[in-house]
């Protein structure tokens, strides 16, 4: 019996240290733990077409981190969670990237409207945070650990039209009158309150300003309202479901003013562009970067050459300009943030990312007020001689010509705006 007792004791000591072996060479094969990189994004709904080529930019950055050792000899693994297009999901996938998954690091989504949700929580948190196209969500919070990926600037309310209304007063006799439009949603109030600062610096009276709740579907009613007012210029900022439905209206009545424009948001998609083909002519675009020869940064082509070939298979926007080279820069702010620093300390971060300047595929990027950006870089374009829906024609550089900043002007502003013309 006790011969018994002592070999059972000598078999479950030996078993007890098989299972110990075994989990350290399955720990030694697994290697070290991934860095957690967290954020949710439209997979789905509105905003899906865009948040989804945002997700395979920083695909590419990732694999390619990892095929080179990772981050402080760690890999680096996304973590993200589908918004819906729906800010009222944005709050609870932010407290479970947190509190449930314990992610290293936290992003946004792309978009205002997505990342205004999640502020109260990453602040509450004390997380380091980098938006992405996120316009002034931290003008009311100041949050010293928020770091925006857009174009801005220091005062990126009145800079996101800033370029419309140069464009503007540089027709001949200068135009008077001023019709404003845009979503009731974080993003459209703060771009018309903007428009609204810029219009009074040039002097134009505002004859229409309004909003449409971001469920509508018919936007002749508000097209024809713009239309009675007289206008000689129009400002818009939509969201891409807005954009198509207030082009498609403006075309069927003829509206026809002096200049029409702004931040209509989805224009910079395949998917619109293709969609719209002739309604686009005439109108004038904010952009974030378009890839002119005067602006193409070092990288930048090579990034889109690599997303292009992915992008079919992963059903994305196949041209990739709007949104996917800055979902990528953004990583490359977080690289070499943790390279330099050794770190992944959230405050440590946030310290250098403030002081330091970073190379990246839409250029050197520094910041300053709010973790804006410390110049304003944004492109203004226009679409002419668009004919069809080909996807093709929008390879080349005369469907949009640039027209602000004047070191990359690739063509002459067409006026007046005519819906619909050729």
């Amino acid at each position: 019996m006790t011969r018994f007792r002592v070999c059972r004791r000598q078999c479950a000591a030996a078993f007890v240290m098989v299972l110990l072996l075994c989990g350290l060479a399955s720990s030694r094969a697994a290697g070290p733990e991934p860095i957690r990189i967290g954020f949710g994004e439209s997979e789905t709904g509105s905003l899906a077409a865009i948040g989804k080529s945002g997700i395979l930019a920083m695909e590419i950055w990732a694999e390619k981190i990892n095929a080179t050792g990772g981050l402080l000899g760690r890999p680096v693994k996304l973590i993200y969670y589908d918004t819906q297009s729906n800010p009222a999901n944005v709050p609870g996938i932010y407290v479970k990237l947190l509190d449930v998954d314990h992610v290293d690091f936290v992003l946004s989504g792309y978009a205002t409207n997505m990342t205004a949700p999640a502020m109260p929580i990453v602040i509450g948190h004390n997380k380091l945070f980098l938006t992405l196209f996120a316009l002034a969500v931290n003008s009311e919070f100041h949050y010293p650990r928020c770091f925006a990926m857009l174009a801005t600037g220091p005062d990126p309310k009145r800079a996101f039209s800033q370029g419309f209304f140069d464009i503007a007063m540089s027709l001949t006799p200068k135009p008077k009158t001023l019709a404003i439009l845009g979503a009731d949603a974080e993003f459209a109030r703060n771009a018309t309150d903007g428009a609204r600062l810029n219009a009074k610096a040039a002097g134009l009276r505002i004859v229409y300003d309004g909003n449409y709740p971001p469920t509508t579907t018919d936007y002749a009613p508000v097209v024809r309202a713009v239309r009675a007012t007289n206008p000689d210029v129009v400002y818009v900022a939509s969201y891409p479901s807005d954009t198509a439905g207030i082009l498609r209206s403006a075309a069927e009545m003829g509206l026809k003013v002096r200049l029409l424009g702004g931040s209509l948001v989805g224009l910079a998609t395949a998917a619109m562009k293709t969609q719209l083909g002739p309604l686009l002519n005439g109108v004038v675009l904010g952009e974030q970067w378009v890839p002119a020869p005067k602006l193409q940064f070092p990288g930048v082509m090579d990034f889109l050459t690599a997303y292009r070939a992915k992008a079919a298979a992963a059903g994305v926007d196949p041209l990739g300009v709007f949104l996917p080279p800055f979902a990528y820069a953004r990583m490359q702010v977080l690289e070499q943030a943790v390279k330099a620093t050794g770190t992944l300390d959230d405050g440590k971060l946030a310290d250098y990312i403030r002081t330091h300047t970073f190379k990246t595929v839409v250029g050197d990027i520094a910041y300053g007020k709010d973790g804006e950006w410390a110049d304003s870089r944004l492109v203004w374009t226009q679409f002419q001689g668009i004919k069809g829906n080909d996807l093709a024609q929008f390879e080349e550089p005369a469907t949009e010509v640039v027209l602000l900043p004047k070191m990359a002007r690739s063509g002459e502003l067409i006026t007046p705006y005519q819906a619909g013309s050729p």
